[in-house]
């Protein structure tokens, strides 16, 4: 349940990622790389990996300006790793003359990057999320506006598209965020996957609706004691997923629903309400981990490895699904996980069920601060990594590692290293790593393409999984970003009340010993959010999504 309140959509993004909600920043949220891995695994990589060509590109060398920056992620969980350590990277210094300047925030974002604002000492480019970060350094007068640069190096402006740059205006007009894994196509890598063996064991029954979902986990439960029927994800981060299966092409905003054409109270949503009711019976008949609150990633991660979960629920199955996969498979060939439809209430459409959310805006973004010393030749890197040659190196590695010519469409062909080299092979090169500024269309067409070039055997399964379900069941989500306050607004102020009771019924509805006490749960909790200024809260919300749609159209 991270992040539902600043990020206002599900995890999708996990994603995810996204890889969500499913990555951090230095991990292409939307590639196959396992986020969250520590600096030692770069340089154990640094070890194995092939020495950097240094054979300049002529696109790159003509456009991007040498130049050495710091750069912050406004992140607890993330930890940024050391520019060269890789052999992509070892590139990029090499042969354009950039490097990078880690500033960690040593899992107290928020602290640091109060402390680097009231200093003054802020790092040259900073990654955060959209609304509340970017707006209280903009108001401080302590960023660059990009707009000068945008006609000089055209690769932002050509593969975002003007309506995507103009929602990321700020109120005065001016562009100050480089978006991060934007798109014009959907994406998303949330939904259910299911433990393959087990499920042959017990006669591969139908398992479409939550009805039959139900009966399934039961029979789980009944024949595997060491298995965790259904895991939902850390901080039960697996229900919002769930969300979507009770309704057709249903957005999840997590504090809100839309109801016409204003923003009502998320806790008179009867799907909601349905929703919290089934997972509430699914806890209380121990079919959903009972240490739902407390376990970490991690965690999860070991049990999905060991095969001990049989159905896996969250805003991001697809990148720890593939390395359970994996797993499985290194010991027994018939074992491992796979990607179903998104489970949902009888009776409704299963092709307009939608789990994941995408927006054009993608997920984050980066802002570079006046401290820079050359803003235009940050911009320059930045601007030649979001395009299409920068993105292919980025995600697919440097020419001559596993790749040494492209087609006509600049997919690259892959070589003898890159065909015969395993996936875990291959992750150790930490590539994407470093894709700050994600270009989500052209990255999913071409891994697609180059997934393709593969034997079956050696396919990708977050790929695959991704062909076949993920991007499938995602919904256009950019009618509803930018609608945070600010923190220290009355707005933000009632925000933070609202999100803490929500907190607090949700975890206290997963323990209601019926739904009559999810109901009264759930009610008490919207007089309180009422009572807090909810309200005030949803009419501010509500403005600014049809200040988003009058920009959409």
């Amino acid at each position: 349940m991270t992040k539902r309140w600043t990020q206002m959509t599900v995890v999708l993004c996990t994603v995810l990622l996204m890889a969500g909600c499913g990555g951090g920043n230095n991990a292409a949220v939307q590639s196959t790389a396992e986020p969250g891995k520590e600096p030692a695994a770069a340089t154990a990589a640094a070890e194995t990996a092939v020495p950097a060509s240094t054979e300049p590109s002529t696109d790159a060398v003509s456009t991007v300006k040498p130049v050495t920056f710091s750069y912050y992620s406004n992140y607890d969980w993330d930890t940024t790793e050391q520019w060269g350590a890789d052999s992509t990277t070892r590139w990029i210094a090499d042969t354009l003359k950039v490097n990078m300047t880690p500033v960690q925030s040593s899992g107290a974002a928020e602290t640091k990057f109060s402390t680097m604002i009231a200093s003054g000492s802020l790092p040259d480019v900073i990654m955060t999320d959209r609304g509340a970060s970017v707006e209280r350094l903009r108001q401080g007068g302590m960023l660059v506006a990009l707009d000068d640069y945008l006609d000089k190096y055209p690769n932002l402006k050509n593969n975002a598209g003007e309506a995507t740059l103009g929602m990321l205006r700020s109120d005065d007009g001016k562009l100050y965020q480089f978006p991060n894994w934007y798109t014009s196509s959907p994406n998303g890598n949330g939904g259910w996957i299911i433990n393959k063996k087990i499920y042959k064991e017990l006669g591969s029954p139908k398992l479409e609706t939550f009805d039959d979902l139900y009966a399934y986990l039961k029979l789980v439960k009944e024949k595997y004691s060491d298995v965790v029927p259904l895991e939902v994800g850390a901080k039960g981060r697996g229900i919002d997923t769930m969300y979507g299966g009770w309704a057709e092409n249903k957005p999840y905003l997590t504090r809100a629903n839309p109801v016409g054409d204003e923003l009502k109270p998320i806790f008179e949503d009867p799907i909601f309400i349905e929703n919290m009711q089934y997972a509430s019976k699914l806890f209380r008949d121990k079919l959903i981990s009972q240490d739902v609150f407390t376990q970490t990633g991690d965690q999860i991660n070991e049990k999905l490895k060991t095969g001990r979960v049989a159905v896996y629920v969250d805003g991001d199955v697809v990148n720890p699904g593939r390395g359970a996969d994996g797993a499985l498979k290194a010991t027994d060939p018939e074992a491992g996980y796979e990607i179903i439809w998104p489970v949902h209430k009888a009776g409704l459409d299963a092709a307009k069920i939608t789990p994941n959310n995408y927006n054009s805006l993608g997920w984050n973004v980066l802002v570079i601060t006046k401290n820079a010393k050359d803003p235009e030749a940050i911009f320059s890197y930045l601007d030649w990594l979001t395009g299409e040659e920068g993105q292919r190196i980025i995600n697919f590695g440097r020419k001559g590692l596993y790749w040494d010519e492209t087609d006509a469409d600049g997919v690259p062909i892959l070589n003898a290293g890159g065909l015969s080299t395993e996936q875990a092979g291959k992750d150790k090169e930490r590539i994407g790593r470093f894709n700050w500024v994600g270009n989500t269309t052209f990255i999913d067409q071409t891994k697609a393409k180059m997934d393709a070039q593969l034997p079956a055997d050696k396919q990708n399964w977050t790929t695959l999984a991704q062909q076949k379900v993920t991007w499938k069941t995602s919904r256009n989500f950019t009618e509803f970003v930018n609608l945070d306050p600010l923190p220290d607004s009355e707005e933000g102020t009632i925000a933070t009340a609202v999100n803490d009771i929500y907190q607090e019924a949700f975890a206290k509805t997963l323990y209601a010993k019926s739904d009559e006490e999810v109901l009264s749960l759930i009610n008490q909790a919207n007089e309180d959010a009422s009572k807090a200024g909810y309200g005030k809260l949803l009419a501010y919300q509500t403005e600014r999504w049809q200040n988003n749609l009058s920009k959409m159209k």
